[in-house]
């Protein structure tokens, strides 16, 4: 047991030192502890702890350079560690699940982590912050790896989103003992010192790859709401915790048996099986889940067996005896007896298979049918032309034969037997015929090193499509599914996508010289097996390969048993290989490369700087050597696949590798080594084989003058078994999962690189401007997904797609983006002014953006002169960006914007008329000379050669880029927003007086040029010519009256009172009644500004409000129609006032933006006003 460290400063005399160390001393008392136990505790436990004590931190201590720094180091660390122990061992107590509640609250708080995200584990250690240890706590949650320590009152904190970790690994050296290294593409973080790395290490490898998965498909983690309630004594593990666990249980329970995806280990026990063949008990584990009960030995390949619910047809208590305790027998429907003893819980482990036994479905037909003897094709009605049912779909017509068996079988019926081969195939035919005897036929067959060694002598043709699905576990699937192929094609057929254009591509491309692909019946059985899995299965798809495996299952099985092969294959066998990337390809090429750098050292460096390895495994491992080698041999091959796994293929490729090391390190380029490599591969023969030869595409690489030596594949698989039969699965998926980590972060910066290439011409950013843009993107785009979103993820993450389409925000993130990155900030009107440029880069309405229309949007605020600027301000304004909601609003806004109700007109009017007037009677005239100059072409017109029309056709569609003039003229209500937005703008710019005026200039000015174009479109020839008894413009600025009396002052003070109320707005000095009238040209002077459009912060003390002086009804409250003005005025306008000429102009710093958005959280800061009084209570 740990206690709190105390130094020792005198020898007592009660006491005998044990032990001793520069740092530490082992004491015992006096006459205790000889005999072996010690008070509180044992001595193999003070033992184990003394030896982690000298193993770990006897070489962190001695970097230190003051004893006081020890002895803090020392009690902080052991203080962690009892901790750790005291939340482990008082599972019993009650408030042990509020304790690590209040380790989650504590997290959020120090981390700001919402509540979305969730705490999985906490775990003491110490964080390496250059040479010098921090000890303090480890976070694991789902989605963050977070570290805290308070130590001499410095403070560390780290944040690492599982999403950036690239390198995950434990190792121990001499600096770092038991250390976890957490490597991204910026930096390394080394963590040491836990009480348990094993265990801490394994829950960090389940949330890597969770996030790996989310990078690759989108899916965010999905807690299991399904799990049983925990037993008190693991009352202190998080439920998240707990179902990490049981995830793990179930993958290792499912990639051992070759069970379905949605099969759950309920629970397993040590016993043992007497196996009938050996007539003994074979020790081992017995497995229970939904729907199998699965036995393993404790010794490898020595037995196996799966009994399948559906099969079972009695489980009994049989009576014990010392000789045999605790017996069970199952019995099932084929008349097997399967006898488990040593049962612990004997009675307990019969009720819950009866429980299951009770939910399993009545299969409909007794016993384990051979696939040989039941053509499981017949159960598609349409394929097999069923009288009455015609049918006129695209490839699926009563017209087409289909494979009711293997298409091998079919075509095989005329070719003249040799007796040599013929007689081999015999014998293994009888070999198995044997083995069944022996050891049973079916899914509950005991599957033995005897099954293995025959396996490797390679499975007779009659049998092989049987074996395949027996032990790829598709026979399983397909007895559960009844029907379901059938189903899949009739859906499949007569859709046209992406994947039904790229198989009809690659029909004709599958096994040409084969004859069974030489004539419909074989491309149509492969085009509706294929269709039906891209129909089942989207995600996949079709990918270049599968086409290929596909055919070799239809040369041995039936339509539906290739269907449930291919399953078996794309979605447990070889994960990940046939998606748009083939990750799973590229996984274990890189397995591959390990491997061989730890067998072939030599030749691995030698084949790296030829860059050879990753250019030939990528289509081993495809295709499973069948695009390489001769079709005879490489089919042994697949036959060892299906019953050892991906192992076999890693063995094979080595022992190719070692044949050929001597020539491959003459080698001096890649194409040499390439063709080495082929000539070997093409003479692999099978000289066992009874299929007459098939011609193979490689056999160009052979050399004429001397045929290379033809190698026997059956010596190849022994020579890989006997050479690198060491390779264990579980050592392949460790390196699988180092692999992962480092292909799928490779693929993301290959699609950035990507991204910013395609876009970088449209762009005024630099390259590294936009991939620092990409990663902020990017990172609020997997946010949305794990912390929640107003669309799924299936909608935000194509695959398909190109890189470019393939991330997309919402309004929200965009929204947030938009603060953190925008340099046109409005306080509280920055999120509208972001939903509005949301709206404008919504090309197609879909509510999501990619990431060119984010950048588009950026760029026109940052590197865009004053022109586009204001152009993208302009636009900012109109529909769509503008929404009619948002316009409404401006209708209360217009009342400030209102004259009196004696108006008067301004003395430069008349002027502004004139110029107006000249300009559109000259504007008319043209229109009028180009009119009659058009009617004169009409009449001399010649008839044109072709080219003259080619080159109008070109230039019509040619892409117009938009000019100033093109831009639609803004309304009223679409200015007053305008002003609404400028005014919030500028309220936090160090210019800002300048600025207000400057737009209150520019406003008062638009807005009579405005009223002035409204009479020429309200009377078009008919020109006002009397301007006195013009009718003075609805939203031209009021003359201030004069005071009135108190009354109606009163009354008008209370209104500007009760409009800057709900404005948010200080209430201005009450005017004097002998304060002056201001003319329009004094108005202009000042900041003119809606009450009702500013925040208080946004008014400086010369600011005039419009539209207060009194409660009479105001004309403008209805927005007038027919004034507009055009973005030519406004640029016009606004050229005239020097601060915004200079604020346009002024270049944005993305940099320092950025540089922001590093320095805050990589999370999103949403702590609840609760959080603290939660956590105040709980820790009281």
């Amino acid at each position: 047991m740990w206690i709190t460290p105390e130094e020792v400063l005198l020898a007592n005399a009660l006491w005998v030192s044990e032990r001793a160390n520069p740092f530490f001393i082992l004491q015992r008392r006096k006459g205790h502890g000889k005999g072996g136990g010690i008070t509180g505790s044992s001595r193999k436990e003070i033992t184990e702890h003394w030896e982690w004590l000298e193993t770990n931190l006897l070489q962190t201590l001695s970097i230190f350079d003051n004893n006081e720094d020890i002895t803090t180091f020392v009690k902080g660390k052991i203080s962690g560690i009892i901790a750790e122990e005291n939340k482990s061992k008082a599972a019993l107590e009650d408030e042990d699940s509020g304790k690590f509640r209040e380790a989650e609250l504590k997290m959020r708080k120090l981390f700001g982590m919402p509540g979305e995200e969730k705490l999985v584990n906490y775990y003491s250690c110490s964080y390496w912050k250059g040479r010098v240890p921090r000890q303090g706590w480890v976070y694991l949650s789902v989605n963050h790896l977070c570290f805290y320590s308070l130590l001499l009152g410095k403070e560390v904190t780290l944040v690492v989103q599982w999403t950036e970790v690239t390198r995950l690994e434990k190792n121990a050296t001499l600096l770092f003992p038991e250390s976890v290294r957490v490597s991204t593409r910026h930096t390394e973080h080394y963590f040491s010192m836990f009480l348990n790395v094993n265990d801490t290490f394994k829950l960090m490898e389940q949330l890597a790859t969770i996030a790996m998965r989310q990078l690759l498909d989108n899916e965010g983690f999905a807690a299991d709401h399904s799990l049983p309630k925990a037993c008190k004594t693991l009352k202190n593990v998080s439920a998240l915790k707990r179902d990490l666990d049981a995830r793990a249980k179930n993958e290792r329970y499912r990639a051992l048996f070759r069970l379905t995806q949605d099969e759950r280990l309920d629970g397993h026990t040590d016993c043992t099986l007497w196996t009938p063949f050996a007539k003994m008990h074979i020790v081992g584990q017995l497995f229970v889940s939904n729907n199998y009960i699965c036995f393993c030995s404790r010794e490898e390949d020595l037995c196996q067996l799966i009994i399948p619910l559906r099969e079972v047809s009695i489980v009994e208590k049989a009576d014990s005896s010392s000789v045999l305790p605790c017996p069970v027998s199952i019995s099932t429907k084929n008349k097997m007896t399967f006898l488990f003893a040593n049962l612990k819980d004997r009675d307990f482990l019969v009720q819950r298979i009866s429980d299951f036994l009770q939910r399993t479905p009545e299969s409909g037909h007794s016993g384990s049918p051979s696939p040989s003897t039941t053509p499981l094709s017949s159960s598609l009605p349409t394929p097999t032309g069923a009288a009455g049912e015609p049918s006129q779909r695209r490839h699926y017509s009563p017209s087409l034969p289909t494979a009711t068996q293997g298409l091998l079988h079919i075509y095989q019926k005329d070719t003249p037997e040799e007796h040599g081969p013929k007689a081999k195939e015999k014998m293994k035919e009888e070999s198995w015929n044997i083995h069944f005897l022996e050891f049973g036929r079916g899914v509950c067959m005991y599957r033995t090193s005897k099954t293995r060694e025959l396996v490797l002598n390679g499975i007779p043709e009659s049998l092989r499509g049987e074996l395949w699905l027996l032990f790829s576990g598709a026979q399983n699937e397909m007895d559960t599914h009844p029907g379901y192929y059938a189903e899949r094609v009739e859906q499949a057929m007569g859709r046209c996508t992406l994947a039904t254009e790229e198989i009809e591509r690659d029909l004709h491309r599958s096994m040409p010289e084969h004859h069974a692909f030489q004539n419909e019946m074989g491309i149509a059985a492969l085009r509706r097996v294929l269709t039906a899995y891209a129909c089942r299965n989207p995600g996949i798809g079709y990918c270049q390969a599968m086409n290929i495996v596909t055919s070799v299952l239809l040369l041995y099985c039936t339509e539906e048993e290739a269907f449930w092969l291919l399953v078996a294959l794309c979605e447990r066998m070889l994960p990940d290989y046939y998606n748009t990337r083939v990750v799973g390809a590229l996984v274990d090429q890189g397995v591959f490369e390990e491997l061989t750098r730890a067998c072939l050292p030599f030749l691995y460096e030698h084949m790296q700087e030829l860059g050879v390895i990753s250019t030939i495994s990528l289509s081993w491992f495809l295709t499973l050597f069948l695009s390489v080698m001769p079709f005879d041999s490489a089919v042994l091959l697949v036959d060892c696949f299906f019953y050892e796994g991906i192992k076999v293929i890693f063995q094979v490729a080595l022992a190719v590798l070692h044949a050929n090391m001597d020539t491959l390190l003459d080698c001096n380029d890649e194409g040499e080594a390439m063709t080495i490599l082929g000539r070997y591969l093409d003479n692999v023969v099978n000289k066992q084989t009874v299929s007459p030869p098939i011609p193979h595409l490689h056999a160009l690489l052979t050399s004429g003058d001397e045929p290379p030596p033809q190698i026997d594949v059956f010596q190849l698989i022994k020579s890989s078994c006997d050479k690198f039969g060491s390779l264990r699965a579980d050592v392949i998926e460790q390196m699988r999962f180092h692999q992962r980590l480092k292909v799928i972060q490779s693929l993301e910066d290959t699609a950035k690189r990507s991204v910013v290439r395609a876009i970088m011409t449209d762009s005024a950013f630099s390259i590294g401007e936009l991939e620092e843009l990409y990663v902020h993107f990017k990172a609020k785009h997997i946010m949305s997904c794990y912390w929640g979103s107003s669309t799924t993820a299936a909608e935000r993450h194509d695959p398909s797609l190109p890189y470019l389409e393939q991330y997309r925000i919402d309004l929200g993130q965009f929204c947030q983006l938009f603060g953190a990155l925008g340099t046109w900030l409005c306080g509280t009107h920055t999120a509208t002014l972001a939903a509005r440029l949301f709206r404008l880069l919504d090309m197609n309405k879909d509510g999501l953006i990619n990431f060119k229309e984010f950048v588009t949007g950026l760029s026109g605020m940052y590197h865009g002169d004053m022109t586009e600027k204001l152009k993208l301000l302009y636009n900012l304004h109109l529909p769509p960006a503008l929404c009619p909601e948002e316009a409404e609003s401006a209708l209360e806004a217009t009342q400030f914007f209102t004259d009196d109700d004696t108006p008067q007109e301004p003395p430069f009017l008349s002027d502004l008329d004139f110029l107006v007037q000249e300009v559109t009677s000259g504007e008319e005239v043209k229109e009028a000379e180009d009119a009659s100059g058009s009617g004169d072409a009409e009449e001399k017109k010649e008839v044109k050669d072709y080219k003259y029309y080619l080159r109008m056709w070109a230039m019509e569609n040619e892409p117009k880029k938009e000019t100033i003039k093109d831009l639609r003229r803004m309304n009223q209500e679409q200015f007053i927003e305008l002003c609404k937005t400028l005014y919030n703008m500028f309220s936090e710019d160090p210019l800002e007086q300048e600025l207000y005026h400057a737009i209150a200039t520019v406003a008062s000015l638009l807005l009579r040029i405005g009223e002035v174009g409204k009479k020429f479109t309200n009377n078009g020839a008919n020109k006002p010519t009397d301007n006195t008894n013009a009718q003075a413009p609805a939203a031209e600025l009021p003359q201030p009256e004069k005071e009135e009396p108190n009354g109606e002052s009163s009354s008008g003070q209370s209104l500007v009172c009760r409009a800057l109320a709900e404005a948010q707005l200080e209430t201005p000095p009450q005017q004097t009644s002998d304060e002056e009238v201001k003319d329009d040209t004094s108005v202009s002077s000042y900041s003119i500004v809606s009450t009702g459009s500013l925040q208080c912060e946004d008014i400086a003390d010369d600011t005039v409000l419009i539209g207060c002086a009194g409660d009479q009804q105001r004309r403008g409250s209805i927005l007038d129609g027919d004034w507009s003005i055009t973005f030519e005025q406004v640029l016009a306008s606004m050229l005239t006032e020097p601060p915004l000429v200079d604020y346009f102009e002024k270049k944005g710093d993305i940099h320092a933006r950025m540089a922001g958005c590093k320095m805050q959280r990589r999370v999103e800061r949403q702590v609840s006003s609760s959080s603290d009084h939660e956590l105040a209570q709980l820790s009281t």
